[in-house]
């Protein structure tokens, strides 16, 4: 008989979206249960209740953490984990001055060996259990990333950055080794185990039409598969776009006239949206990726997540690094809540978590898979301490609701709060 794991302690489930339904779109139990079997999750309700339907299943009593699907990151650079927080640039700047000098050292594959165990090492600690990741132009940093993602039995998505212009020497690929490298890649990854391939043009200015042709190709050939890109992240990023694609009638047609648009596409942070492509990526079911501590850390901008989620547009989180300041979804949660404020529109904290859960696995088209505790789900689950510091203690024991009992965390907590993170039902934090 396969063993069977019974997590106790405070248990969180999404029923509905709160952006609709609101607070009430989630349950808590104070004293609840979350029963493994196999790697999915087999059952969640009250603790006394599955402990009698299932005297043969091990206990681990989490007390009173707060047991919830471990957090989903939609949009992230595991190259650029050793130059997060570095200092004082915008975007273009940044691309200059940090990112391309880092990623020319993944040509080096014991290098993306070592950055990618450190990356996912990172995030694990922090309760991330998915992530989907650009790598860099070489076919080994995307081998190295699925293979450190394997051995730990994540579910994750990834892979190789195209670019063939505006990079330097050494991060430049061709039009037709994009395609070739990327299509080697996705049938040698693409489905194995928990990983899944995602043609990946990091952004129009690096892609020549003829590039942005051959990978909209070889998405027709799989569409099935991701395309993550980025879209109008910064004012001065949009001019550029515009210089170097005159004939386009924005942004999002330098993707669309190349066959970059569709239900699985990904478009990263997408704060300065025109009329037009909030109307295409809302007709053809995109998915926008709020990336908030990214977008004050580099000066971007607000992201108007009220109003694009209120037009119907699907919407995930992500920490953005290394653009992004931090590895938690925690500190990036409490970035979207603040921008909400300077917007009018202050996320509520049912709305915030859904966002990093269920709402970042429906954006990568997992939601049936991962993002909450539900019979069938992949047993991903993590421990949130709710007084995992005195400052967060204090403020927590005030707490009328679950609301009111988590949302210190959300705003002051760390990898501290993460008292253990649960992967394809192993315990790896």
């Amino acid at each position: 008989m396969t063993s069977q794991t019974l997590l106790l302690g405070q248990t969180l489930q999404f029923t509905a979206d709160p952006f609709t339904a609101g607070p009430d779109a989630a349950h808590h139990d104070s004293a609840g249960g979350v029963l493994i079997e196999g790697g999915h999750i087999k059952a969640v309700g009250h603790g006394a209740d599955l402990r009698a339907a299932y005297p043969q299943a091990a206990i681990t009593d989490h007390g009173d953490a707060l047991l919830m699907a471990g957090f989903v990151d939609a949009h992230v650079h595991y190259p650029q984990t050793g130059i997060i927080a570095s200092w004082g640039k915008r975007l273009i700047d940044w691309l200059n001055s940090y990112t391309f000098p880092e990623e020319m050292r993944f040509a080096d594959p014991a290098y993306a060996a070592e950055v990618a165990s450190r990356y996912l090492d990172l995030t694990l600690a922090h309760g991330t259990t998915t992530v989907c990741s650009y790598a860099t132009i070489h076919p080994a940093s995307v081998d190295a990333f699925f293979t450190a993602a394997q051995a730990r039995g994540q579910r994750v998505v990834a892979g190789k950055t195209c670019m063939d212009r505006n990079a330097p020497d050494g991060l430049r690929d061709t039009a037709q080794s994009a395609y070739d490298d990327s299509r080697a890649l996705l049938r040698k990854w693409h489905g194995q185990d928990r990983l899944s391939y995602a043609i990946t043009p990091r952004f129009s200015p690096t892609s020549t039409p003829d590039q942005l042709d051959a990978l909209g190709a070889l998405w027709a050939e799989h569409p099935d598969c991701l395309m993550q890109t980025h879209l109008s992240e910064q004012t001065d990023e949009i001019a550029w776009v515009r210089s170097l694609y005159p004939a386009a009638r924005d942004y999002l047609d330098t993707y669309e006239a190349h066959g970059l648009l569709g239900a699985n596409g990904l478009y990263g942070h997408a704060i300065h949206l025109e009329p037009r492509e909030k109307d295409r990526l809302r007709e053809v079911g995109a998915a926008l990726v709020h990336c908030p501590t990214s977008n004050t850390f580099i000066g971007s901008g607000l992201f108007d997540m009220a109003g694009l989620v209120a037009a119907g547009q699907r919407v995930g989180l992500a920490t953005d690094t290394g653009g992004g300041s931090s590895f938690s979804m925690l500190r990036t949660m409490a970035a979207a809540y603040e921008i909400g404020q300077l917007r009018g529109t202050p996320l509520h904290a049912s709305q915030l978590l859904w966002l990093a859960t269920i709402g970042s696995a429906r954006a990568l088209r997992l939601g049936d898979r991962i993002g909450n505790l539900a019979p069938g789900m992949e047993a991903d689950v993590i421990a949130l301490d709710l007084a995992s510091t005195p400052a967060i203690a204090q403020r927590s024991t005030r707490a009328q609701d679950i609301w009111e009992a988590v949302f210190p965390t959300i705003m002051m907590g760390d990898d501290r709060a993460i008292r253990a993170t649960w992967v394809s039902g192993q315990r790896l934090v």
